[in-house]
C-alpha cells in the first residue's frame, strides 16, 4: 500500500474539524451514565491500550494503520446512527460511550504508525498544521451552528440543538470515510 498525501491532508483536515464540530455533544449524550461508568471504562481503555502496545511490532505498517484507522471511523460512523435511532437513553449513552473507548484505545497506535507511515518531516508538519485548522474550524463552525438554531430559529434546548447536529456530523462522517479510503492505495 501506498500513501497519497494529499488525500491523506484532506481526510485530517475533515477528520479534526469533525472532532470540533462534535465536542460538546457527549456531554449531554452522557447524562444517563452513572460516574462509576467511567472508572470501569477508564480500566478497559488502559488494559486494552497495553494490549494493542503489545502487537505494535506487527501492527505498525501501512496496511494495518489503513485498516485500524477505517474500522475506527466506521465506528465513530456507527455511534452517530445509534443516537439517531436510539436518541436520548441509557442504553445509547453506554453503547456511544463503548464505541468512543473502542476509537480511543487505538489513539496511541494511530499516532505513531502516522508518524511511520508518514515519514517525512515536511509532511508531518503539513499534517499537524491540518489538524489544528481542521480543529479550529470544527469548533468555529459549531459555535455559528448553535448561535444560528438559537438565534434564527430559535431552538435553544441542547437535547434538541444536538439531535439537529447529528445529520451534519453523519454526512461529514461519510465523507471522512470517503477521504480516508482515498488515502491509500495498493502498489
Amino acid at each position: 500500500m501506498r500513501l497519497n498525501e494529499k488525500a491523506f491532508l484532506g481526510y485530517k483536515l475533515f477528520n479534526s474539524s469533525f472532532t470540533g464540530l462534535s465536542i460538546g455533544i457527549l456531554f449531554t449524550i452522557y447524562q444517563p451514565l452513572d460516574l462509576s461508568t467511567y472508572s470501569i471504562g477508564g480500566i478497559v481503555l488502559a488494559s486494552s491500550m497495553l494490549v494493542v502496545a503489545k502487537f505494535y511490532e506487527k501492527l505498525l505498517n501501512i496496511k494495518s494503520f489503513y485498516f485500524i484507522s477505517l474500522g475506527v471511523e466506521l465506528v465513530m460512523l456507527l455511534t452517530l446512527i445509534t443516537f439517531m435511532i436510539l436518541q436520548y437513553s441509557l442504553t445509547s449513552a453506554l453503547l456511544i460511550y463503548m464505541g468512543y473507548q473502542f476509537t480511543f484505545i487505538f489513539g496511541g497506535y494511530l499516532v505513531r504508525a502516522e508518524t511511520l507511515v508518514a515519514h517525512k518531516k515536511e509532511l508531518l508538519g503539513k499534517i499537524d498544521v491540518n489538524k489544528q485548522l481542521g480543529y479550529l474550524v470544527g469548533l468555529g463552525a459549531s459555535f455559528l451552528f448553535y448561535k444560528a438554531l438559537e438565534y434564527s430559529f430559535e431552538i435553544t434546548e441542547p437535547k434538541t440543538q444536538i439531535s439537529i447536529i447529528h445529520y451534519f456530523l453523519v454526512s461529514l462522517q461519510c465523507l471522512i470515510i470517503v477521504l480516508l479510503a482515498r488515502s491509500f492505495s495498493k502498489s
